[in-house]
């Protein structure tokens, strides 16, 4: 390996685990450790990371949340047709868990107006799903997020322990098939993998952007999902992944 792949790789990894020590890096790129402290004060002079005591931490900043009126734009036709399709999924008398991403906010108007019951941390799903009064909505309370409009925290954490649900629908930032759902928010991350825990079956929604991605937090395995909703822009080979771990694909046009 050329000094400058290692380079990229160790960057990689400390980005990757937030900390690592100079004996790990030894050990997976076979040189001594000496080299791997000469390697670490070069890319620290470069700005890439910082030294600690026995290692090296990242610099990178945690991802900031994107505001809603931003996100709701992004990829709007794909959302919009995974959001009708995941809808198809919902009957009468479901207890559903939707998470604050905006395909879930679509999601919530293209819900017909029949009996469910609808848990969700998203004051935006709230506020479109009390204009269909036969709706039953219960909100996780909890501590808001201005950008996202959402609740996050242990008391939102909590009170889900409080409920089980037939489905849970949710979207994240990054589909890594090899690690997993991410999300650039911890919080969102936490209460994500808590809204999985609750449910039977969990459907994720997610556009073709947000596969082979790997957002700052891990939400939950990949095998955690039942079924994933995505457009047409997905790689094959992605697909035929899910396919051999049992994960029900549907694609969108």
């Amino acid at each position: 390996m050329l000094v400058a792949e290692r380079h990229q790789k160790i960057v990689e990894l400390v980005n990757e685990r937030s900390s690592i020590r100079v004996s790990e890096l030894s050990d997976i790129f076979s040189v001594t450790e000496e080299t791997i402290r000469r390697d670490l004060e070069k890319l620290e002079k470069e700005g890439k990371l910082q030294r600690s005591h026995g290692g090296a931490v990242s610099i990178q900043e945690e991802e900031a949340e994107i505001h809603f009126s931003e996100r709701v734009i992004t990829n709007a036709d794909e959302k919009k047709a995974i959001a009708y399709e995941a809808a198809r999924r919902v009957v009468e008398g479901d207890r559903i868990i939707l998470d604050a991403s905006t395909t879930a906010w679509y999601m919530a108007k293209a819900l017909p107006n029949m009996r469910l019951t609808v848990i969700t941390n998203s004051m935006k799903v709230m506020m479109e799903l009390s204009k269909k009064e036969k709706i039953s909505v219960i909100s996780t309370g909890g501590m808001l997020l201005p950008k996202s409009l959402s609740y996050v925290g242990p008391l939102a954490e909590r009170s889900l322990d409080l409920y089980h649900v037939n489905k849970t629908f949710l979207s994240c930032k990054g589909v890594h098939l090899e690690t997993g759902l991410s999300d650039s928010n911890e919080q969102q991350a936490l209460l994500k993998k808590k809204m999985i825990e609750q449910s039977d079956h969990v459907i994720l929604m997610a556009d073709s952007s947000k596969f082979g991605r790997r957002a700052f937090s891990l939400i939950v395995p990949p095998g955690e999902v039942n079924e994933v909703i995505t457009d047409e822009g997905i790689d094959p080979s992605e697909k035929q992944t899910l396919h051999e771990r049992k994960i029900e694909v549907t694609i969108v046009t």
